[in-house]
């Protein structure tokens, strides 16, 4: 077969394939000049409100109203955040440290409690298992706001209003929890692994912890990522079931605003100080959610 050549006698180069295929197969495209503009400026929107809200703690309260915006950090940092740690209306030393054990220890429970349920539910075989796994995904769709009346209701029963251990307790198990950790558990978990366990004479509980758990820690380690952050930025139950005496962060942050008039440098600035803990743990323990959630798509 011939092939065309130029008037030189030499072939023409060939041209670069925009595309290449995998070895599974698949097709793997070129990213052009428009994907890395889009991706650029989706990292710019979502990296601007936090810059700007960092540039306002660093100022007073006429950045907000200043054309055009300010967007150099300023130098009233550390004597916002003084204001803010000593605000009489926030207590906000005390709201920080509150959802550092709130998130905390709720974040420990659901994983624990999750992992048990879902491998029960996927793995273990007894009398209603499919009626409380549908049970288990009826309470997913059930909205926080319609839960706080009876919530607020029972914490009155057991005179729990204003302590800590009303917005720990409600929430040390969650259907979305056990719902992922059993999707995860029939994906990731060989029966057969389980029936080796038990023929060498493994008990139940030594089986779950010695061979199942390993199994299913990536999947562990997002569900407990994801409750951290949730139980750190819920606000409505919070506020509804504690005082300004014993506040979360998200409560002191409202209380900020208390007064005839707004501080807005005051109000970011404890927004950025809420924040902090977050991107500590998201720069710590990033790297185990991006990789569990990978693990779980390549599985899937």
């Amino acid at each position: 077969m011939s092939t065309a050549t130029g008037t030189d006698g030499t072939r023409p180069a060939a041209r670069r394939p925009r595309w290449r295929p995998r070895s599974a197969g698949g097709v793997t495209r070129e990213a052009g000049p428009l994907t890395y503009v889009a991706l650029v400026l989706t990292v710019l929107l979502s990296v601007f409100p936090l810059y700007w809200m960092f540039v306002v703690a660093t100022r007073g309260n006429q950045a907000i109203a200043q054309r055009p915006p300010a967007l150099v950090p300023g130098g009233e940092l550390t004597d916002n955040i003084v204001r803010t740690l000593q605000n009489e209306h926030a207590n906000f030393a005390l709201g920080l440290l509150n959802s550092v054990i709130v998130a905390s220890v709720t974040a420990v429970s659901v994983v624990l409690f999750c992992s048990l349920a879902g491998f029960a539910l996927a793995k273990l075989s007894f009398t209603g298992r499919n009626v409380l796994t549908l049970g288990v995904i009826l309470t997913m769709m059930v909205p926080i706001q319609m839960a706080v009346v009876p919530m607020l209701i029972m914490m009155d029963a057991f005179n729990w209003r204003g302590d800590i251990q009303a917005v720990i307790v409600p929430f040390m198990v969650t259907g979305f929890g056990v719902f992922m950790m059993r999707q995860y558990a029939l994906q990731g978990v060989p029966t057969e692994l389980i029936e080796s366990a038990r023929i060498d004479g493994c008990s139940l509980p030594r089986t779950f912890f010695s061979v199942v758990l390993p199994a299913l820690r990536p999947a562990m380690a997002v569900l407990g990522l994801l409750t951290f952050m949730q139980n750190w930025n819920e606000f409505i139950w919070p506020i509804a079931v504690l005082g300004p005496s014993n506040p979360t962060v998200q409560v002191s942050i409202n209380q900020l605003n208390e007064g005839y008039t707004t501080d807005f440098a005051l109000m970011f600035t404890g927004a950025a100080l809420a924040t902090l803990p977050l991107l500590l743990v998201f720069v710590v323990f990033g790297r185990h959610l991006i990789g569990g959630i990978m693990e779980g798509a390549i599985k899937g």
